[in-house]
């Protein structure tokens, strides 16, 4: 879905008949400025959304931009100033802010989880654990936040899960089909398969034919020993009761990658507030 098309459907789905509480109370020809105020320290993110959402709401609206999506901000720091129709631009509100609370709550905690593994070799990825409709958005606040994205999709790279092995017959079948149905199709995507043991890694190991090796709920101990049993033969990739209070343990075992579906599902949006101002 498009941004435009994303950002029409989300004003739908709010004005409906009409914003009839602007229509009541506000005179027609009024005209003001609001303000983006903010209430909670973090990173911005979701500047160019706010925009799209004025101009579908009304293009005579104008900003006046002081920051950047990427910006640390903190508690009454001004992001921008918009002027135009005042009933316009109590239409545009809740869904601008909707779209930027959120954005910069993902912006925010990827960032905090990115400066925990400075220092050593893992990236943090992000997963398909998004809100539906939203997710190249949610994404995007990712990178913003200084992690990384993950596949985009079940269609841009293959990834063997557990109920993926255990539904084809154990971990040499299921690489085997994979391989078989990749080349039936001419398709060309990388193949990462999550292990649950180290015993599942020796059996990874010892079949091959992949690209990423998944290490699912490892201890940190754990991790380190299926990294250095790897030995740089395949990418690694942790993931599995990983928190901003122990990753850098994780980090710390050698593993490439770190997965944290918590930057995208469990995110409280940053505060935010349009104000009037005189």
């Amino acid at each position: 879905m498009t941004l435009p098309t994303l950002i029409q459907t989300a004003l739908q789905e709010d004005i409906g008949s009409g914003d009839h509480s602007s229509l009541a109370a506000v005179p027609k020809d009024t005209k003001g400025k609001m303000k983006l105020l903010v209430k909670e320290n973090g990173i911005i993110a979701g500047i160019e959304v706010a925009k799209e959402v004025l101009r579908q709401v009304d293009p005579s609206i104008t900003m006046n931009c002081f920051m950047k999506d990427g910006d640390a901000v903190v508690v009454k720091d001004i992001v921008f100033e918009i002027e135009g129709p005042s009933r316009s631009m109590l239409t545009a509100e809740r869904t601008l802010l909707n779209f930027m609370q959120r954005l910069s709550g993902i912006a925010t905690v990827s960032k905090q989880y990115a400066d925990a593994v400075k220092g050593t070799k893992a990236k943090i990825l992000d997963t398909r654990k998004t809100t539906p409709n939203l997710r190249e958005l949610e994404k995007y606040a990712v990178k913003i936040g200084g992690c990384e994205n993950h596949r985009f999709g079940l269609y841009d790279m293959i990834m063997l899960k557990d109920n993926h092995i255990d539904f084809a017959g154990g971990i040499p079948k299921s690489i085997d089909d994979t391989h078989e149905y990749l080349q039936k199709n001419g398709l060309n995507l990388k193949i990462e398969i999550e292990t649950r043991s180290i015993e599942e890694v020796k059996r990874v190991l010892k079949h091959g034919k992949i690209d990423r090796i998944m290490l699912d709920n490892f201890t940190p101990e754990k991790l380190k020993e299926a990294v250095q049993l790897i030995a740089g033969k395949y990418e690694t990739e942790a993931s599995g009761g990983i928190t901003l209070q122990n990753i850098k343990e994780y980090a710390q075992a050698g593993v490439d990658y770190i997965s944290i579906g918590a930057l995208t599902h469990h995110i409280k949006s940053l505060d935010l507030s349009l104000k009037f101002t005189s």
